[in-house]
């Protein structure tokens, strides 16, 4: 039996293991071990099992992980998601749907500090949910515009999603955080245009808000000088040269910690912090682990190199390769959580990429964006359900409905970034 086809038998062993709900990081260590042993040995395959752990956990490239995971723990514990609020919400003042595009830019700060699309939904909605439905906001807009505002954590640097495509592909951490600021901050442009035009065509779905003096407005941007300081000193450092992107976490972490303490957070706080930080990192750093036993496993088998080649004869042209793998990221997006995704198929289809020549730090980028629409499709949007859960009276019918133009939003950038690379590669 040839080594291909062993490899795709093991590959329908995961996708199996995967349909009966068992974790991601075991199924790609399972199939990556068995398709391992059955192709090389079994003796090897124990060697790679014995080895991998270690060299993944002592890995320095992988230590800014759980230093970004911090800053986001931190973030969200501190309640730093009421003053981002109550700050952006000042500039608004009046504006129709003024408190959505407050949400939106209250996501999008706090994303920047977190890094990830849940913590952000989840801690924008305690504060923004509330005020948008007591001030007469439609459900379907007030839930799709914190489902889709969350979704701004994968992409605006840091973000974890970027970082972990960058160590799977050899891509320098640097260049991809800042291939990401263009196109994170073009979302939530769009994501704002979006909700304007919304309210422009329909004006019953938000009320005006209330009136602020220019006074109001100057307080509101003080108040949000401490959180975009963290990202100007985070990305401004690493794009100088100043500090490596694992320095950056670490001095990221401490000023976000500075602002808990200002903000109150106390020993015990910090120690919950800690812990939660732990648990997000041990979860994470399993998957890495199953990814890179999976690796070895698919190096073995040339299912890669075998697929290059199919895609060779049959004489697609660039574009419809790209076409193929991005549809393919939706519909496993719809179905499977963003990381876990990245790391199953990333190895798969980086050849492919590579092989149609186009530039691995731009298809990181489309990569991530096309991932993150998943965050925000039926069946299985996380951030959907993550806004259920602060809303348990609307249906998730109507938080669907609500994010269906912040989806074709999405839409409109991701083919912005394809028809224009630079808006990704211009500061790399």
């Amino acid at each position: 039996m040839s080594s291909s086809t062993i490899g795709f038998i093991c590959i329908g062993l995961m996708l199996f293991m995967l349909a009966i709900r068992i974790p991601i990081a075991l199924t790609m260590a399972i199939a990556g071990f068995v398709g391992f042993a059955w192709i090389i040995a079994f003796d090897p395959a124990m060697a790679i099992l014995e080895s991998a752990p270690f060299e993944t956990l002592t890995n320095y490239n992988f230590s800014p992980i759980p230093m970004f995971i911090l800053m986001g723990v931190l973030a969200s514990r501190s309640n730093m998601s009421n003053q981002l609020f109550s700050g952006a919400r000042s500039l608004f003042g009046a504006w129709r749907g003024g408190i959505s595009l407050a949400a939106l830019m209250s996501c999008g700060i706090f994303s920047a500090i977190s890094g990830s699309s849940v913590a952000t939904a989840a801690s924008m909605s305690r504060v923004a949910l509330p005020e948008m439905r007591k001030h007469g906001y439609a459900d379907s807009l007030a839930t799709g515009t914190l489902a889709a505002g969350g979704t701004l954590g994968i992409m605006i640097p840091p973000s974890i999603a970027l970082l972990l495509y960058a160590l799977i592909t050899e891509q320098s951490v640097g260049d991809m955080f800042m291939a990401g600021l263009i196109p994170g901050l073009l979302g939530l442009v769009l994501y704002c245009v979006t909700v304007t035009v919304l309210v422009r065509l329909k004006p019953k779905l938000a009320q005006p808000g209330e009136a602020t003096s220019l006074v109001q407005k100057l307080a509101g941007l003080k108040g949000l000088l401490p959180f975009t300081s963290v990202f100007v000193i985070i990305i401004g450092g690493i794009y100088l040269g100043l500090f490596t992107p694992t320095e950056a976490a670490a001095i990221g972490a401490f000023c976000t910690l500075m602002i808990a303490i200002q903000r109150g957070m106390r020993w015990t706080g910090f120690v919950d912090a800690l812990k939660e930080t732990l648990v997000t990192s041990a979860m994470i750093f399993f998957m890495i682990l199953g990814a890179e036993i999976f690796g070895f496993f698919l190096s073995v088998s040339r299912i890669s190199f075998e697929l290059v080649e199919y895609v060779d004869a049959l004489n697609l042209s660039p574009f419809m390769v790209l076409f193929a793998v991005l549809v393919l990221f939706m519909l496993l997006g719809c179905v499977m959580d963003s990381i876990a995704m990245l790391l199953l198929t990333v190895p798969v289809v980086f050849p492919l990429i590579q092989a149609a020549g186009f530039d691995p730090v731009w298809f990181g980028v489309v990569a991530v964006i096309t991932v993150e629409l998943g965050l925000i499709t039926p069946p299985v949007g996380m951030n959907v359900f993550v806004i259920k859960a602060f809303a348990k009276d609307v249906s998730i019918g109507s938080i669907y409905k609500g994010v269906m133009p912040f989806v074709l939003s999405d839409l409109v950038r991701l083919a912005l970034i394809i028809a224009f690379p630079v808006l990704a590669l211009g500061l790399v």
